[in-house]
């Protein structure tokens, strides 16, 4: 307490758990007792503001004897989020700070609240030992904490990866970086904020940092929804980008790496890197490596298509997502890659190929499979293991298993040596057990150590001679007393005499008083107790100060063994991570074989045709959520871009057309991560895009309407799509009044149809049944509907598709099984009797069926002709607030138009 009784003149808090007045030789006791004059600031808090000021937008944990203490502001943030109590303490007479701390063995408890609930955390260590200084002991920041750079095992999610991301803006081009320093990995690229948009909502990363004076701009393109971080404009530099990357992988360029012509990408990446250092990480050996997200090598899927095929989110609380449906791996690496292999499916025919080539070998090689997948069970999460060797974070314990994952590595190797798989012999020639370092820890580590290296029992028996004469003489000590004690008893004729120890006296020897005359004078008396009395001996004395040396130089002994082989360790950090790459692509291989033999895919044929021809498709994610006993109804479906490039799907709303859209998508994205399909047979030609338009929702904080958030995902597909793109557009349109959405509706199918560089494969689901004329109209749309039955006043849905269009739509239906009430049903059946009868569609019908393919750059208009009616027929619509008429009224407008004309 030496520090404190000289340097404190404010309370501390007590800890959480104390609520009474601090007992003496407590923090708070000695901050009390020290209070010196109203404006004098302890050496303490000097050193706490001082180091606070360096940090000021971060929680600072600082560290003081047992305890991490927070002060003033800090506090209060830690007693609201952590729970722990805030206390308020005298500073001088006049002032006072607020307090909050929890003991320094609770840090991993209370971290990860701190981080979770959104704040940086820098945490503020003793630099020395207290023991041995005299005043304040010199204290720094070791760590700062963030969401992007959390290595902390329970910020971190074993099926999910924590990037941190980079983006630089610019008015020609953006860069992007997506670095997790929990594994090690590094990606770049560069493109339009469009691009940009796509990989931060594939990649999630968990902070995002940028310029300063982008704020707008940012926030402009990419909304509210990242945690985010801002820094100077001078680090947004291709100089400096360049200069801190070479620096770090220690190269006098970056052609190595592929992305020498990324100057944005590079940008990004450098300012991603100074992140890592400017928030204290500057072991960063495990970042070996830059790779590069070239946009041609993958299937592009913007962040509406991930969002509406649900593929790594349900947008139901609680549903399933294709990737939890797919996820099978047994490796946390395995896991995560199986993510990115969904975000970022194949385009290279022959790379689709040796993924379902190998797949298929493994459902062959059924005992293969099964012995490889239980040595991943073994190995762990070796990727962010061997992350923590250069951050010296990595404890005994998982040094252990790191071992044995390298053991498991040597057992892969020996399945995979006489494989017949050019992929898997590739992946084999990869692998790398490192015998020499697995020799080592092996011959070095305890079977069971410790988690701690300072507990002792870390290191084998043999590894030192120093150590084991050092543990001989610990560990023996109980024998040498006994010795001791049998002797002197024998020597002074006390039968009752017997060694103890305490923290005040050490090792002493207890005398009953009926014997105590019989204690020699050589001994020395500590205590006189009620029936016994207390005392020590040379010999006791010399042994204890040899037993108490012995238990420290043990301590310092074992962690500079345990330092001296984490050293060893640097030096296979890369094979090791290759490692842990090889087999997570062979756990995500041997789990698309157990799904397929689980679920019953198949083996899909990618060709560099433009068919999509699938035979009884399913949904893989509605399949495994049906009901016991309850089997999925399959659908063929065939589009090709000579006869049947566009389907019109109507029919019954809960019918399963968005079903079979979304199914379509994700059979087609599945063949290209490489995994057999839920399907009995599909031809599927090579996709580069897949886009999708579903559902509708409105952007209030954006102020944009349903109907406009529609407008802007469609105006992307049209812009951007391909020959081989694959379209699913659901129900556009329905966002505004019924005649904008038919004419909307009726000009994409024919813009989608009429192009003449491009005729993208496209599955268009409506209920404006006006649509299945357009198959009359032009040769490449065809009308599909999804069966029903009607049986009395109930309708069955057989989830079949057939040819033709549908004239029903069952929404009162719908109501009903929704549970409206019964006489809400009633009337609105009464109505739609009403309008049925009135032929209401028949005028919407008639003008549908009038419609010619327009003539490119040219509108016609019913005024042409100057007559009477005419201008009544102008004048009538003229006055007629269109943005006001529901669908009915307008229908009734029309009607009554009609009637002018004939």
């Amino acid at each position: 307490m030496r520090e404190y009784s000289k340097s404190l003149s404010c309370k501390a808090h007590p800890p959480a758990y104390f609520i009474h007045t601090p007992p003496p030789n407590s923090l708070s006791y000695y901050i009390c007792r020290m209070a010196k004059s109203k404006s004098e600031e302890t050496p303490l808090m000097k050193q706490h503001n001082a180091i606070k000021a360096k940090y000021p937008d971060a929680v600072l944990l600082f560290r003081v004897g047992d305890f991490y203490e927070t002060f003033n502001e800090d506090a209060v943030i830690a007693a609201q989020v952590l729970g722990i109590v805030l206390t308020k303490r005298a500073n001088g007479s006049a002032t006072y700070v607020d307090l909050a701390g929890f003991p320094h063995h609770s840090l991993d408890t209370y971290l990860h609240k701190l981080v979770k609930a959104g704040y940086r955390v820098a945490i503020c260590d003793q630099l020395e030992d207290p023991k041995t200084v005299k005043g304040i002991v010199k204290r720094g920041v070791t760590e700062m904490v963030t969401p992007g750079v959390a290595v902390n095992d329970k910020l971190l999610d074993n099926a999910n990866n924590n990037f941190l991301a980079a983006v630089h803006l610019d008015e020609k081009n953006n860069g992007v970086a997506f670095l997790d320093i929990s594994t090690g990995e590094f990606f770049v690229a560069q493109g339009s904020v469009e691009y940009i948009d796509k990989l931060l909502q594939s990649f999630k990363p968990a902070e995002v940092v940028y310029a300063k004076q982008k704020q707008k701009l940012f926030r402009e393109y990419f909304g509210s929804k990242f945690y985010t971080y801002t820094l100077e404009e001078w680090i947004f530099t291709n100089t400096y980008g360049n200069e801190i990357l070479c620096k770090h992988f220690e190269t006098h360029s970056l052609k190595g790496f592929g992305v020498e012509g990324l100057t944005e990408a590079i940008i990004a990446a450098g300012a991603a890197m100074h992140y890592l250092k400017d928030t204290e990480h500057p072991h960063l050996q495990h970042i070996a490596t830059m790779q590069r997200i070239d946009q041609d090598d993958f299937l592009w899927m913007d962040r509406f298509t991930i969002r509406n095929l649900e593929l790594l989110n349900s947008a139901v609380e609680g549903g399933n997502s294709l990737l939890s449906v797919l996820d099978n791996t047994t490796t946390p690496m395995g896991a995560r890659l199986l993510k990115r292999w969904i975000v970022f499916p194949l385009r290279q025919l022959s790379q689709i190929n040796e993924r379902l080539d190998t797949v298929e070998f493994f459902i062959k090689q059924t005992d293969l499979s099964h012995a490889l997948q239980a040595h991943l069970k073994q190995v762990g999460d070796l990727e962010r293991l061997v992350s923590k060797i250069p951050l010296k974070k990595i404890n005994p314990r998982e040094v252990m298993q790191l071992a044995k994952a390298l053991q498991q590595v040597e057992a892969v190797q020996g399945l995979l040596n006489d494989t017949h798989n050019d992929y898997l012999q590739r992946i084999n020639e990869q692998l790398n057990p490192c015998p020499t370092i697995l020799q080592r820890i092996l011959a070095e580590v305890s079977d069971n150590p410790p988690v701690l290296a300072n507990k002792g029992g870390v290191m084998r028996e043999g590894v030192s001679e120093e150590l084991d004469a050092l543990r001989k003489i610990a560990h023996s000590g109980k024998e040498y007393l006994l010795q001791i004690q049998q002797k002197e008893s024998e020597a002074t004729g006390i039968p009752s005499l017997k060694i103890a120890f305490n923290n005040v006296f050490g090792y002493y020897l207890e005398v009953t008083n009926t014997h105590k005359n019989k204690v020699p004078d050589t001994w020395i008396r500590k205590q006189t107790l009620a029936n016994a009395e207390r005392y020590i001996t040379p010999e006791l004395k010399e042994y204890e100060e040899k037993i108490v040396g012995a238990e420290d130089k043990i301590q310092a002994l074992e962690i500079q063994l345990f330092d001296a082989l984490l050293l060893a360790l640097q030096d296979y950090i890369q094979p090791i991570q290759q490692n842990a790459q090889m087999l997570g692509r062979l756990d995500c291989l041997l789990c698309f074989a157990y799904n397929a033999v689980q679920f019953k895919y198949r083996k899909p044929e990618i060709n560099d045709g433009q068919v999509l021809d699938i035979k009884e498709g399913r949904h893989p994610v509605i399949e495994r959520g049906l009901p016991m006993g309850e089997q999925y109804v399959a659908n063929d479906l065939i589009l090709n871009k000579d006869d049947q490039q566009i389907i019109i799907l109507t029919g019954p709303n809960m019918s399963g057309k968005s079903a079979l859209l979304r199914q379509t998508a994700i059979i087609t994205l599945m063949a290209h991560m490489g995994s057999f399909v839920p399907a009995t047979s599909a031809a599927i030609g090579l996709t580069d895009k897949i886009f999708t338009r579903v559902g509708a929702s409105d952007n209030l904080s954006g102020g944009e309407s349903t109907f406009m958030v529609e407008m802007n995902e469609t105006a992307s597909i049209i812009n951007n799509l391909t020959e081989r793109s694959l379209i699913i557009l659901d129900e556009i349109g329905r966002g505004t009044s019924t005649y904008d959405g038919i004419s909307i509706a009726w000009s994409i199918v024919e813009y989608l149809h009429d192009m003449t560089s491009h005729r993208p494969k496209t599955l268009f689901a409506t209920h404006y049944h006006e649509l299945n004329e357009l198959e009359n109209k032009h040769h490449r749309v065809k009308n599909y509907h999804i069966t029903n039955k009607e049986s009395g006043n109930k309708i069955i849905f057989l989830r079949k598709l057939a040819q033709g269009g549908s004239r029903h739509s069952f929404g009162i239906h719908v109501a009903k099984i929704a549970g409206m009430p019964p006489q809400l049903i009633n009337r609105a059946n009464e109505i739609l009797k009403q309008l049925e009868s009135q032929h209401i569609d028949a005028p919407l019908q008639a003008a549908v069926e009038q419609i010619s393919t327009p003539l490119p750059k040219m509108q016609l208009s019913i005024f042409d002709t100057h007559t009477e009616t005419f201008q009544n027929i102008r004048e009538k619509l003229e006055a007629t607030d269109i943005n006001r008429l529901t669908p009915v009224e307008a229908l009734l407008k029309l009607n009554e138009i009609k009637s002018l004309l004939q």
